[in-house]
Protein backbone atom coordinates (compact mmCIF):
# COMPACT_ATOMS: atom_id res chain seq x y z
CA UNK A 1 0.00 0.00 0.00
CA UNK A 2 1.31 3.43 -1.14
CA UNK A 3 0.96 6.06 1.26
CA UNK A 4 0.77 10.17 1.21
CA UNK A 5 2.47 11.82 4.26
CA UNK A 6 -1.11 12.90 4.63
CA UNK A 7 -4.33 11.37 3.48
CA UNK A 8 -6.76 14.11 2.23
CA UNK A 9 -9.68 12.30 3.34
CA UNK A 10 -8.62 13.23 6.88
CA UNK A 11 -7.62 16.62 6.34
CA UNK A 12 -11.39 18.31 5.75
CA UNK A 13 -10.72 19.03 1.92
CA UNK A 14 -13.14 18.78 -0.83
CA UNK A 15 -11.89 15.47 -2.09
CA UNK A 16 -13.50 13.75 1.01
CA UNK A 17 -16.80 14.70 -0.05
CA UNK A 18 -17.34 11.05 -1.82
CA UNK A 19 -16.61 9.91 1.80
CA UNK A 20 -18.57 11.95 3.79
CA UNK A 21 -21.69 10.93 1.15
CA UNK A 22 -21.02 7.13 2.23
CA UNK A 23 -20.63 8.15 5.99
CA UNK A 24 -23.93 9.96 5.89
CA UNK A 25 -25.35 6.83 4.20
CA UNK A 26 -24.13 4.48 6.61
CA UNK A 27 -25.56 6.29 8.98
CA UNK A 28 -28.70 6.30 7.86
CA UNK A 29 -28.19 2.50 7.33
CA UNK A 30 -27.04 1.66 11.06
CA UNK A 31 -30.11 4.07 12.52
CA UNK A 32 -33.24 2.46 10.37
CA UNK A 33 -33.52 5.17 8.28
CA UNK A 34 -32.90 2.97 5.68
CA UNK A 35 -33.73 -0.68 5.83
CA UNK A 36 -33.05 -3.49 4.30
CA UNK A 37 -34.38 -3.92 0.64
CA UNK A 38 -35.44 -0.36 0.75
CA UNK A 39 -34.84 1.45 -2.41
CA UNK A 40 -31.50 4.47 -2.27
CA UNK A 41 -32.75 7.45 -4.27
CA UNK A 42 -31.30 7.87 -7.66
CA UNK A 43 -27.61 9.20 -8.39
CA UNK A 44 -29.06 12.86 -9.18
CA UNK A 45 -31.28 13.13 -6.65
CA UNK A 46 -28.47 12.17 -4.35
CA UNK A 47 -25.86 14.91 -6.22
CA UNK A 48 -28.83 17.59 -5.40
CA UNK A 49 -28.95 16.22 -2.14
CA UNK A 50 -25.79 16.92 -1.57
CA UNK A 51 -24.59 19.26 -3.94
CA UNK A 52 -22.52 17.59 -5.42
CA UNK A 53 -21.78 16.19 -9.06
CA UNK A 54 -22.66 12.62 -9.92
CA UNK A 55 -18.96 10.91 -9.86
CA UNK A 56 -19.14 11.79 -6.31
CA UNK A 57 -22.18 10.14 -5.53
CA UNK A 58 -20.90 7.07 -7.98
CA UNK A 59 -17.72 6.74 -5.33
CA UNK A 60 -19.96 7.19 -2.21
CA UNK A 61 -21.73 4.18 -3.33
CA UNK A 62 -18.95 2.29 -4.36
CA UNK A 63 -17.93 2.66 -0.90
CA UNK A 64 -21.03 1.00 0.64
CA UNK A 65 -20.63 -1.59 -2.35
CA UNK A 66 -17.13 -2.79 -1.20
CA UNK A 67 -18.74 -2.72 2.64
CA UNK A 68 -21.43 -5.48 1.33
CA UNK A 69 -24.37 -2.47 2.26
CA UNK A 70 -25.69 -2.72 -1.20
CA UNK A 71 -27.33 -5.25 -3.81
CA UNK A 72 -29.21 -4.76 -6.96
CA UNK A 73 -26.09 -2.06 -8.24
CA UNK A 74 -26.44 -3.33 -11.81
CA UNK A 75 -27.46 -0.41 -14.78
CA UNK A 76 -30.50 0.33 -14.83
CA UNK A 77 -32.23 1.20 -11.42
CA UNK A 78 -31.17 2.21 -7.87
CA UNK A 79 -29.47 -0.20 -5.79
CA UNK A 80 -31.09 -1.44 -2.60
CA UNK A 81 -30.29 -1.76 0.82
CA UNK A 82 -28.45 -5.38 1.14
CA UNK A 83 -30.22 -7.87 3.56
CA UNK A 84 -26.89 -7.84 5.74
CA UNK A 85 -26.25 -4.36 5.58
CA UNK A 86 -27.50 -3.97 9.20
CA UNK A 87 -26.07 -7.21 11.20
CA UNK A 88 -26.63 -7.28 15.04
CA UNK A 89 -23.85 -5.76 16.74
CA UNK A 90 -22.47 -9.30 17.83
CA UNK A 91 -22.74 -10.41 14.29
CA UNK A 92 -18.87 -10.60 13.15
CA UNK A 93 -18.08 -8.83 9.98
CA UNK A 94 -15.15 -7.91 7.44
CA UNK A 95 -12.68 -5.53 8.73
CA UNK A 96 -13.75 -2.45 6.28
CA UNK A 97 -17.33 -3.00 7.35
CA UNK A 98 -16.95 -2.91 11.28
CA UNK A 99 -14.13 -1.27 12.86
CA UNK A 100 -14.63 2.31 11.52
CA UNK A 101 -17.43 1.94 12.97
CA UNK A 102 -16.37 0.83 16.29
CA UNK A 103 -13.35 4.00 16.06
CA UNK A 104 -16.32 6.40 15.50
CA UNK A 105 -18.22 5.37 18.67
CA UNK A 106 -14.69 5.47 20.44
CA UNK A 107 -13.89 8.75 19.31
CA UNK A 108 -17.06 10.29 20.74
CA UNK A 109 -15.53 10.05 24.20
CA UNK A 110 -13.49 13.43 25.71
CA UNK A 111 -10.34 10.94 26.26
CA UNK A 112 -9.72 8.28 23.69
CA UNK A 113 -7.20 5.49 24.26
CA UNK A 114 -6.84 2.90 21.58
CA UNK A 115 -4.66 0.37 22.20
CA UNK A 116 -4.19 -2.25 18.67
CA UNK A 117 -2.13 -5.24 18.16
CA UNK A 118 -1.80 -5.66 14.52
CA UNK A 119 1.01 -6.75 11.63
CA UNK A 120 0.87 -3.96 9.87
CA UNK A 121 -0.78 0.18 10.15
CA UNK A 122 -2.27 -0.81 6.90
CA UNK A 123 -6.28 -1.24 8.26
CA UNK A 124 -5.78 1.21 11.51
CA UNK A 125 -5.06 4.20 9.11
CA UNK A 126 -8.12 3.25 6.64
CA UNK A 127 -10.43 2.83 9.44
CA UNK A 128 -9.07 5.93 11.13
CA UNK A 129 -9.99 8.20 8.43
CA UNK A 130 -13.21 8.46 9.22
CA UNK A 131 -13.31 9.26 12.87
CA UNK A 132 -10.31 11.90 12.02
CA UNK A 133 -12.42 13.76 9.01
CA UNK A 134 -15.40 13.99 11.80
CA UNK A 135 -12.53 15.86 13.85
CA UNK A 136 -11.63 18.10 11.60
CA UNK A 137 -15.57 19.00 10.75
CA UNK A 138 -15.94 19.69 14.52
CA UNK A 139 -18.60 17.05 14.54
CA UNK A 140 -16.16 14.82 17.08
CA UNK A 141 -14.58 16.57 19.19
CA UNK A 142 -11.95 14.56 21.71
CA UNK A 143 -9.96 16.62 24.48
CA UNK A 144 -7.51 13.36 23.90
CA UNK A 145 -5.54 10.54 22.03
CA UNK A 146 -3.18 8.14 23.23
CA UNK A 147 -2.35 5.32 20.74
CA UNK A 148 -0.29 2.36 21.64
CA UNK A 149 0.65 0.24 19.18
CA UNK A 150 2.06 -3.49 19.19
CA UNK A 151 3.94 -5.24 16.22
CA UNK A 152 6.43 -8.16 15.54
CA UNK A 153 9.83 -6.87 15.38
CA UNK A 154 11.75 -5.42 12.21
CA UNK A 155 14.52 -7.79 12.71
CA UNK A 156 12.15 -10.93 13.23
CA UNK A 157 12.46 -14.23 10.97
CA UNK A 158 8.17 -13.61 10.21
CA UNK A 159 5.85 -16.64 10.10
CA UNK A 160 4.60 -14.59 7.10
CA UNK A 161 4.97 -14.05 4.08
CA UNK A 162 6.93 -16.66 3.17
CA UNK A 163 7.71 -18.66 -0.24
CA UNK A 164 5.96 -21.17 -0.64
CA UNK A 165 9.16 -23.38 -2.36
CA UNK A 166 11.67 -23.94 0.28
CA UNK A 167 14.90 -23.12 0.34
CA UNK A 168 14.87 -19.40 -0.81
CA UNK A 169 16.17 -17.56 2.33
CA UNK A 170 17.46 -14.37 0.59
CA UNK A 171 14.11 -13.99 -1.38
CA UNK A 172 12.59 -14.45 2.06
CA UNK A 173 14.76 -11.95 3.88
CA UNK A 174 14.23 -9.70 0.91
CA UNK A 175 10.33 -9.93 1.05
CA UNK A 176 10.17 -9.15 4.76
CA UNK A 177 12.38 -6.15 4.66
CA UNK A 178 10.46 -4.32 2.13
CA UNK A 179 7.18 -5.40 4.24
CA UNK A 180 9.12 -4.08 7.14
CA UNK A 181 9.94 -0.74 5.17
CA UNK A 182 6.50 -0.43 4.11
CA UNK A 183 5.03 -0.69 7.49
CA UNK A 184 7.48 1.58 9.17
CA UNK A 185 6.59 4.03 6.50
CA UNK A 186 3.02 3.32 7.73
CA UNK A 187 3.63 3.92 11.31
CA UNK A 188 5.03 7.47 10.32
CA UNK A 189 2.19 8.34 8.16
CA UNK A 190 0.03 7.68 11.05
CA UNK A 191 1.92 9.29 13.83
CA UNK A 192 1.99 12.22 11.89
CA UNK A 193 -1.82 12.64 10.79
CA UNK A 194 -2.64 12.23 14.50
CA UNK A 195 0.21 14.44 15.66
CA UNK A 196 -1.53 17.38 13.08
CA UNK A 197 -4.80 17.37 15.45
CA UNK A 198 -2.68 19.59 17.86
CA UNK A 199 -1.93 21.68 15.71
CA UNK A 200 -4.66 22.69 13.26
CA UNK A 201 -7.58 24.97 13.24
CA UNK A 202 -10.65 25.40 15.80
CA UNK A 203 -11.03 21.74 16.05
CA UNK A 204 -7.92 21.08 17.87
CA UNK A 205 -7.21 17.77 20.43
CA UNK A 206 -5.31 19.11 23.01
CA UNK A 207 -3.34 16.14 23.83
CA UNK A 208 -2.24 13.49 21.44
CA UNK A 209 0.36 10.39 22.30
CA UNK A 210 1.69 7.65 19.77
CA UNK A 211 3.59 5.23 21.10
CA UNK A 212 4.73 1.84 19.34
CA UNK A 213 6.69 -1.04 20.83
CA UNK A 214 8.06 -4.44 18.97
CA UNK A 215 6.39 -7.89 19.55
CA UNK A 216 9.29 -10.56 19.57
CA UNK A 217 6.84 -13.36 17.61
CA UNK A 218 4.59 -12.99 14.55
CA UNK A 219 1.19 -12.25 15.71
CA UNK A 220 -1.35 -14.20 14.05
CA UNK A 221 -4.16 -12.25 15.46
CA UNK A 222 -5.14 -8.61 14.95
CA UNK A 223 -6.86 -6.98 18.27
CA UNK A 224 -8.31 -3.29 18.63
CA UNK A 225 -9.14 -2.55 22.47
CA UNK A 226 -11.22 0.60 22.82
CA UNK A 227 -11.18 3.02 25.49
CA UNK A 228 -10.94 0.24 27.99
CA UNK A 229 -14.56 -0.69 27.57
CA UNK A 230 -14.76 -2.67 23.90
CA UNK A 231 -12.52 -5.17 22.19
CA UNK A 232 -12.62 -5.97 18.40
CA UNK A 233 -10.80 -9.08 17.55
CA UNK A 234 -9.91 -11.45 14.62
CA UNK A 235 -7.33 -14.20 13.05
CA UNK A 236 -5.04 -13.60 10.38
CA UNK A 237 -6.30 -15.91 7.57
CA UNK A 238 -3.01 -17.68 5.66
CA UNK A 239 -3.43 -18.40 2.43
CA UNK A 240 -1.38 -19.16 -0.60
CA UNK A 241 -0.91 -15.56 -2.50
CA UNK A 242 1.14 -14.22 -5.59
CA UNK A 243 3.58 -11.72 -4.48
CA UNK A 244 5.73 -9.18 -6.38
CA UNK A 245 9.33 -8.94 -5.89
CA UNK A 246 12.44 -7.80 -7.70
CA UNK A 247 13.21 -10.90 -9.48
CA UNK A 248 9.34 -11.27 -10.48
CA UNK A 249 6.58 -12.52 -8.67
CA UNK A 250 6.11 -15.81 -6.49
CA UNK A 251 3.54 -17.87 -4.53
CA UNK A 252 3.91 -16.98 -0.92
CA UNK A 253 2.17 -18.07 2.04
CA UNK A 254 0.71 -14.36 3.29
CA UNK A 255 -2.57 -12.80 4.93
CA UNK A 256 -5.38 -10.17 4.02
CA UNK A 257 -5.74 -8.36 7.10
CA UNK A 258 -8.94 -6.13 5.52
CA UNK A 259 -10.43 -8.92 4.40
CA UNK A 260 -10.30 -10.23 8.31
CA UNK A 261 -13.56 -11.55 9.82
CA UNK A 262 -13.56 -9.20 12.90
CA UNK A 263 -15.40 -10.20 16.24
CA UNK A 264 -17.09 -6.80 18.27
CA UNK A 265 -16.47 -7.50 22.64
CA UNK A 266 -18.63 -4.59 24.11
CA UNK A 267 -17.30 -4.38 27.65
CA UNK A 268 -20.78 -2.89 28.77
CA UNK A 269 -22.71 -5.96 28.04
CA UNK A 270 -21.21 -7.97 30.82
CA UNK A 271 -20.89 -11.97 30.78
CA UNK A 272 -18.83 -13.24 28.16
CA UNK A 273 -18.58 -10.60 25.61
CA UNK A 274 -17.09 -8.43 28.89
CA UNK A 275 -14.65 -10.75 30.31
CA UNK A 276 -13.53 -11.30 26.98
CA UNK A 277 -12.56 -7.64 26.55
CA UNK A 278 -11.23 -7.45 30.20
CA UNK A 279 -8.90 -10.09 29.58
CA UNK A 280 -7.46 -8.82 26.55
CA UNK A 281 -6.81 -5.54 27.59
CA UNK A 282 -5.21 -7.81 30.50
CA UNK A 283 -3.12 -9.52 27.86
CA UNK A 284 -2.49 -6.22 25.88
CA UNK A 285 -0.94 -4.58 29.28
CA UNK A 286 1.11 -7.23 30.21
CA UNK A 287 2.91 -7.72 26.43
CA UNK A 288 3.25 -3.95 26.64
CA UNK A 289 5.34 -3.82 30.45
CA UNK A 290 7.13 -6.87 30.00
CA UNK A 291 8.53 -8.49 26.49
CA UNK A 292 7.86 -5.72 23.93
CA UNK A 293 10.52 -3.45 23.40
CA UNK A 294 10.61 0.39 22.03
CA UNK A 295 10.16 0.81 18.84
CA UNK A 296 11.97 3.70 17.27
CA UNK A 297 11.25 5.15 14.18
CA UNK A 298 13.18 8.22 11.94
CA UNK A 299 11.14 11.16 10.86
Amino acid sequence: MHLTQENDVVTGSDKGLPEDIADTLRGRIREGELKKGDKLPTQAQLAEEFGVERGAVRQALRMLQRDGLLSNTGKGSPPRIAEAAAPEPDVPQQTTAILHTCLERAFEAREVLIDVICFTAETLILALARPLRLIHQGRLRPESIQLRCLVPARGLALAFPVPVEEGDAARARAIHRELMDQRDSQLRVLRSTLKRLTREGGNRVGDVRVTYKELPFTTPVKLYLLNGEEAVFGYYQVGERPRETAGGEIQTYDVSGHKAMLFPFPGNRGGRDGAFAEESQKWFNALWGTIATDLTLSE
